[in-house]
């Protein structure tokens, strides 16, 4: 029933599945790496409430953001199921701890913890999705504890990306002549969505039916959500309880009324007014899930202290494609030599 892993971490390695304590409930990690003497590099993954990478992806070589296979050669991986998703949701996390500003904390907590763990000075940082606004704004806070960040699909302005996502997505439903949509779409009205996660949940039906995360066509495969779902099923560290938490508890737990209300305030231009940390920004080329406008204006605007650049990646939406990923951990390799 179990997948076959992609990789095997040698004896003399690390491949562990570990409960630790951060912002006072336990949460779960996955570390992989051949050496434990190498670099860490920390992965945030997105949704919320979408732990991909994640614990499940033990042995995994593609992964929607990255192969690992590699990357495990030349860093200490961690994967890091966040509050509420995966094998670190609980029956009694309050919801009011579900916040953007407890995932921060959440973070520089895991940061600190394995800074001491290894006994390193700094770590890496890779984010994706949603996981990209909590990785920028915590090295614009604590520049000091990281060598590098690698954004995946930066997000900027949660508000101003739904605005262009509400615009695309009608323009889908009318070349689709998707009369349902339309009417839907109209109803709610252009973002912000503040009033409730329903009516924020309109447009993220239609993106989901629209599969405006990932690209494919005759000559670009994706093996698509329902495949890389389904790999967490067969995961030997998931049980079928910790699917249900990711994929319905936690969603209840973080899409509460109070979160969505609080997506405006979240607005890496007027967070981060300077790149303090050597950073790469890795876009797919196709992705109408996360607007690369948005991104491109920021990067034109904001000052730089450290190197920033930007790479486009043509086979790829929101969901990194196989042919990118390995480019991808070729420049997360790369990162490595340089601290």
């Amino acid at each position: 029933m179990f997948s076959k892993r992609d990789f095997i971490i040698p004896k003399e390695g690390i491949d562990i599945v570990k409960d630790i304590v951060i912002g006072k409930i336990k949460q779960t990690i996955l570390i992989q790496s051949y050496d434990s003497s190498n670099p860490v590099m920390l992965f945030i993954h997105g949704g919320p409430s979408m732990p991909l990478p994640g614990v499940s992806s033990r042995g995994k070589d593609y992964t929607i953001i990255s192969n690992i296979k590699e990357l495990v050669k030349h860093y200490t991986v961690v994967f890091w199921d966040q509050r509420g998703t995966g094998k670190s949701y609980h029956e009694d996390i309050p919801q009011n701890t579900m916040s953007f500003e407890q995932f921060l904390q959440d973070a520089n907590e895991m940061v600190d913890y394995l800074k001491s763990e290894f006994k390193v000075e700094k770590v890496h940082l890779a984010a994706h999705s949603f996981g990209t606004l909590i990785g920028i704004y915590l090295v614009n806070r604590h520049p000091h504890k990281f060598y590098s960040y690698t954004g995946l699909s930066q997000i900027i302005n949660w508000t101003e990306n739904d605005k262009l996502s509400y615009e695309q997505i009608k323009k889908e439903a009318i070349k689709r002549n998707d009369k349902k949509a339309l009417k839907e779409l109209e109803e709610v009205g252009e973002p912000p969505y503040t009033d409730s996660y329903k009516q924020w949940g309109v447009l993220r039906k239609y993106q989901m039916k629209y599969n405006t995360m990932i690209y494919s066509d005759e000559k670009i495969k994706h093996p698509g959500l329902f495949k890389i779902t389904l790999d967490m099923f067969f995961s030997k560290d998931y049980t079928f309880k910790d699917l249900v938490n990711t994929f319905y508890k936690g969603f209840k737990l973080i899409y509460s009324d109070e979160f969505i209300k609080n997506i405006p305030n979240i607005n890496v231009k007027e967070e981060v007014k300077e790149i303090k940390v050597p950073t790469t920004f890795i876009h797919g080329i196709k992705d109408l899930h996360v607007h690369f406008e948005l991104l491109e204006e920021f990067l034109k605007s904001v000052s730089k202290k450290e190197k920033a650049e930007c790479i486009l990646l043509n086979n790829s939406s929101h969901l990194f494609h196989p042919i990118d990923t390995k480019k991808i951990e070729e420049i997360l390799i790369k990162a490595s030599v340089k601290c």
